[in-house]
């Protein structure tokens, strides 16, 4: 992980480099379109102020958990007890990105959602909102922390969002089989090299023309730069875009060019 200078830095390049968030200079119609009616869309949605009440309470939630963390940073099967609020405050998408998501979803209506990371659930309940038609697949490492977010699904009242428990390196390939094709993906589960390109291509092998994939915290670190470079010049990859939080991806074979984005948000 880079520490928080390293993070400015990259932060003050991306601003540098980035497109106006307005969509002033996009040689695309396809992305022009996606920042003037997803990126930009400023309207207060049904669900926000219920799935934000949730995050409220989590991160108030002084109550603890022992946490199973498979992730970067921790050691394989080794336990430890943190409370829910701390979780909430250091794993927790902040709104302005999951409403994003959700907004995406309402706007694109996928059918098939895979995320890998639930969390407590907090995103989960927005890509479920954004289509209650969709099947939604989220994977959680922790089974202590998956229960906080089954609590908060049944509190949502929403019953489209199957949750796994266990490691994702067996749990995705499994549930994968059962599935004809994935929709959309948000991956934001292991920020590391290896695991995340492998997630994203067993998220390929089973996409569309229209299959969405989002990567979470593209600049993170230099292994999550590195996997970002590697999805950006996959070949099915047609065109993406860089929020510098998040990594949007599009596999659509009408763009016969590919174009590689980074713009404001």
């Amino acid at each position: 992980m880079y520490n928080n200078f390293q993070l400015i830095w990259r932060y003050f390049k991306y601003r540098i480099s980035a497109l106006n968030g307005k969509g002033h200079g996009t040689h695309s119609p396809f992305v022009y379109t996606f920042i003037r009616e997803v990126l930009n869309d400023k309207r207060k949605f049904y669900c926000y102020s219920g799935i934000e009440f949730v995050r409220r309470k989590m991160l108030e939630d002084k109550s603890t958990i022992t946490v199973e963390d498979f992730g970067a940073g921790s050691k394989l099967n080794k336990t430890k007890e943190r409370s829910v609020s701390a979780i909430a405050y250091s794993s927790l998408k902040p709104k302005k990105y999951a409403q994003l998501l959700f907004r995406m979803v309402n706007y694109y209506q996928p059918k098939t959602i895979i995320e890998l990371g639930t969390s407590l659930g907090i995103t989960s309940s927005y890509l479920a909102s954004g289509n209650t038609n969709a099947s939604v697949y989220t994977f959680e490492g922790s089974g202590a922390v998956a229960a906080k977010a089954k609590g908060n699904f049944s509190q949502l009242k929403l019953e489209n969002i199957t949750l796994t428990e266990g490691n994702f390196d067996t749990t995705l390939p499994a549930r994968l089989k059962e599935l004809n094709t994935i929709d959309f993906a948000f991956l934001d589960g292991n920020h590391r090299y290896e695991p995340t390109v492998r997630y994203f291509e067993q998220i390929l092998s089973h996409s569309n023309d229209q299959t969405i994939i989002i990567l979470d915290d593209i600049h993170w670190s230099k292994e999550m730069e590195e996997a970002w470079q590697y999805v950006q010049h996959h070949p099915q990859v047609t065109t993406t875009i860089d929020l510098f939080f998040i990594g949007i991806v599009f596999l659509r074979k009408e763009f016969k060019n590919k174009q590689l984005f980074v713009i404001q948000y």
